[in-house]
C-alpha cells in the first residue's frame, strides 16, 4: 500500500471518528469518552507492537518528545470533544483540520522560507473558515455562542500540529511504534490525573461503550497508518492526504446528522480546504 492511500485511510478513519465524537459528546461525557477511546487506542496499539514491533532502549531526548507529543495530544483531544459538544460540525471540523497552516509557522522558525502561493494559503484559510463561522447562526438549529467553540477548534489544531511534530522528532531518534505507544500511555496518565482531581466518572456506560470503542480503533488505525507510511517512498503524502479528514467529517455531518449547509458555508469549505490541501502538498 502507497503512503498517499494509508493517508487516505488515516483520513477516512479520523473522519468517521469525529462525526461520532459529535454524536456521542452530547450524551457521555468529554473525560469518559476521551478515557475510553484513548485506552482502547492504547490496547490495540500494544498489540500491534507486540506482534510487528520490538521493544528496544530509547534514548533521553526520545522519549522527552514522546511524553510531550502525548501531552499535547491530550490536549487536543480535550479540546476538540468539548468544540464537538458545542458544534456544529461544520464550523468545528474545518478549524481543527487547519494543522497545517502551523507548519507554516515551524517552518519559518526552522529558517525555511515560504512562498507567496503559501502565504495566499493562509490567507484562503482565513478566509474559508470565515465563511463557515459567520454563517453559522442562519440556521434553524440552535448552537452555543460561536467565539469559544472557535476558539476550542484553534486550541485543538495547535494541540494536534504540535503533537505530530514532536513526535517526528521522537521517530527520528527511536522506533516509531514505541513513541506511539508511550504518547498515548502519557495521555492517559495524565487525564487519569485530571479525572481523580475533579472527581469525574470514568465510566461512559453500556450504551456508549461500543461506539467509543470503535472510535478508539479508528483513532489508532489513523494514528499508525501515518507512523507505517515512514518508510514508504514519498512519506510525506500520508500525512498530506490525511489532513483532509475535517472535509470529510463536514460532508458526513450533512449526509448522517443532517446539519445544513447553506451554498456560502459549501464555498468557505471548499476554499479553507483547497488552502490546507495546497499547504500540505507544499510542505
Amino acid at each position: 500500500m502507497s503512503a498517499l492511500l494509508l493517508g487516505l485511510l488515516a483520513a477516512l478513519c479520523w473522519g468517521i471518528h469525529d462525526l461520532s465524537v459529535r454524536y456521542i459528546s452530547q450524551s457521555v461525557s468529554i473525560v469518559a469518552s476521551l478515557m475510553t477511546v484513548l485506552i482502547v487506542g492504547a490496547i490495540l496499539q500494544l498489540g500491534l507492537l507486540v506482534t510487528w514491533g520490538h521493544f528496544a532502549p530509547m534514548p533521553g531526548h526520545a522519549v522527552f518528545y514522546a511524553i510531550a507529543a502525548g501531552g499535547f495530544y491530550l490536549l487536543a483531544g480535550l479540546s476538540m470533544f468539548a468544540a464537538f459538544h458545542r458544534g456544529p460540525v461544520r464550523l468545528v471540523a474545518p478549524v481543527v483540520a487547519s494543522y497545517p497552516v502551523l507548519s507554516i509557522s515551524v517552518a519559518i522558525w526552522r529558517g525555511s522560507t515560504v512562498s507567496i502561493w503559501q502565504w495566499l494559503a493562509v490567507i484562503a484559510i482565513g478566509v474559508g473558515v470565515s465563511i463557515v463561522a459567520a454563517k453559522s447562526d442562519d440556521t434553524d438549529t440552535s448552537y452555543p455562542a460561536t467565539g469559544p467553540t472557535i476558539a476550542l477548534s484553534m486550541l485543538a489544531a495547535a494541540g494536534f500540529a504540535a503533537s505530530f511534530a514532536l513526535g517526528q522528532y521522537a521517530t527520528e531518534l527511536s522506533d516509531e511504534f514505541n513513541v506511539s505507544l508511550i504518547g498515548r500511555v502519557t495521555a492517559i496518565s495524565a487525564l487519569l490525573a485530571i479525572t481523580l482531581v475533579s472527581r469525574r466518572s470514568m465510566w461512559p456506560g453500556v450504551k456508549a461503550l461500543p461506539l467509543l470503542c470503535v472510535m478508539g480503533v479508528l483513532d489508532a488505525i489513523a494514528i499508525l497508518s501515518v507512523v507505517a507510511a515512514g518508510g514508504l517512498p514519498n512519506a510525506q503524502y500520508a500525512s498530506v492526504a490525511a489532513s483532509v479528514f475535517g472535509l470529510l467529517t463536514v460532508v458526513l455531518a450533512w449526509a448522517i446528522l443532517k446539519e445544513r449547509m447553506a451554498n456560502s458555508q459549501w464555498l468557505g469549505c471548499i476554499v479553507a480546504f483547497a488552502g490546507i490541501g495546497y499547504l500540505a502538498f507544499s510542505a
